[in-house]
Order: C-alpha cells, then structure tokens, then sequence
C-alpha cells in the first residue's frame, strides 16, 4: 500500500483514482469543484484537501490530471502547487496531455527539490479509465519509473518509459498524430458508403478483416454510422492535443499537413456545434456537407 494524492477528478482522473483506492492505496484527492471532490470521497472513501499543496503533503506519490499547460502550472507550482508541499524523494507524476516543454520546466523544478519527475499522458478515453486499462506513455528517469509503475498499474493495461522528461508528452503527440488520420480516412468511407447506397454494416464487417481494420473502426463505426458522436473524448481537446503537437512540429522541423488539415476539419466540426461531440464527429461535417 502506498500513500498517495491524486490531483484532478475529471472524466479521466475520478476513476484512475477510484482503481487506486481498489488497489489498496490510501488516496488523498484534490479537485477545483469540491463538489466532485466530495462525491468522489462518498464513492471511494479517501480523503479530500482543499488545496494541491496540503493533498501532496506526507505522500509517497502525487498524481495530476488535468487539462492543459496552464491549468498544470496552477496545481504543480507557487504556495498552494503541489511542489510545495512534497517531500524530498517523492514522486510527482503528470497524466495531463500536455507540451513537452512544461513537462521539462515542471521536472526541473521537481529536481531541484529532489522530487522524482515522470510525465505520463494517457490514451484510451474515459472507458479505459473507468475500465482499468490505459495506455500510459513515460518519460523520466528510469528509477522513478520503476517507483511509480506498480501504482499506476492499478488503471492501466501498458505502461511503459519511452525516454528522458518529454518523451512521454512527445509519444502522446504521435498518438494523437495518428488517430486524427485514421479517423478522418474512417469518416471518408462510412461518407462515400451511404452516398454510393451501400449498406454500411455489411461494408464494415467485410473490410474490417482485412487491411483497413482499426481500433476506431471496430470500436465507433456503429455510433458514426448512426449520427451518435457522445462517446467521450470531445473535439475542443483533440483540438488542443494536435495544436500542442503542431507546435511541437515547428520546432522540431517535422512536416504534419495531414494533421494540420484535420485540425482545421475538427473546427468546422466545432463551426456547427460540435465542441463537445466526440473525435468520430468528422464524419458529421462530410454528411452536413451531403445534405
């Protein structure tokens, strides 16, 4: 059993620490709105702060999930940031899908105060949360590494270090890289399906069993099929994830038109009221655009 604090109960972050609590660790949490700070304590038990800095306090390891770069440095950082009230030796771990440079900048931070650093975004959605089997992509130093990875193992399915501070958030990148691209290219066929008449599902369970077989094909071409695009991760973060990734790409001289071109897709999706629909709402724009 190891004493941690988990700080963020967002769609994602509720149930990864709900799975710690399964898993026998003494969790205390700490989320912006107490009231989901306090329906998450009659859920699970545990312990609610009402800052991040007196959450972290005594912790053998303090988890972050949260939205985005800024929200990151208001919990991590200054008098009530969880850096001021770990100890030395400590682990801090971040789950927010974030910019490789805080990652850097909050684990230098961490290492001036001897507090071990990993930067750990996640990816399979809020059924992988609530499930107990994300993919967890790390960057940090080994040996913090082998710390955490047993706790984190309590929500997730793979786990793994991918390199220094960064890599995590970097890999996390090509994730999203990716998915972009095979949802865009999903979306052109279900759209050229219905415009030709085919019967979608037949379509479907024919090229599935070969090479154009994917995750999101087997997991959302029935709800895109059906114009039902309330299936989790939201359109404003993949925004945010493939804008942090197109940054990354200016600097690093990596060229992504694809990428580039489906972010501009998703803000038409966001155009006609999309913001919250789920990634798989590409296809409701080609359709929009068939009507």
């Amino acid at each position: 059993m190891a004493k941690v604090a988990f700080i963020g109960l967002g769609v994602m972050g509720y149930p990864m620490a709900g799975h710690l609590v399964r898993h026998g660790h003494q969790v205390t949490v700490y989320n912006r709105t107490q009231t989901r700070a306090d329906a998450w304590k009659a859920e699970f038990g545990g312990s609610v702060e009402l800052t991040p800095c007196e959450a972290a306090k005594g912790q053998e390891f303090v988890f972050v999930c949260v939205g985005n770069d800024d929200d990151l440095r208001q919990v991590t950082l200054g008098e009530t940031g969880v850096l001021n009230g770990m100890s030395a030796g400590s682990v801090l771990v971040d789950h927010t899908t974030a910019s490789a440079d805080v990652a850097r900048e909050i684990g230098a931070l961490a290492s001036a105060k001897e507090i071990g650093f990993l930067d750990a975004p996640v990816s399979g959605g809020q059924a992988g949360a609530e499930n107990g089997v994300l993919t967890v992509m790390t960057g940090g130093n080994e040996s913090h590494f082998g710390q955490a990875k047993p706790i984190i193992e309590a929500y997730a399915r793979c786990v793994e270090l991918l390199g220094e501070v960064g890599a995590g958030q970097l890999t996390k990148m090509v994730n999203q890289i990716c998915i972009a691209g095979v949802v865009q290219g999903l979306s052109e066929g279900l759209h050229f399906a219905r415009s030709a008449g085919l019967d979608g599902e037949k379509v479907v369970e024919v090229i599935s069993k070969g090479a154009a077989q994917s995750w999101q094909m087997e997991n959302r071409y029935q709800t895109m099929w059906q114009g039902e695009y309330n299936l989790g991760f939201a359109v404003d973060w993949m925004r945010k994830d493939l804008n942090i990734a197109l940054n990354e790409a200016r600097k690093n001289g990596s060229h992504l038109p694809l990428t580039a071109l489906v972010d501009q897709f998703y803000s038409e999706v966001q155009a006609i009221g999309g913001n919250r629909w789920d990634t798989s709402s590409l296809l409701a724009k080609l359709e929009k655009h068939r009507k």
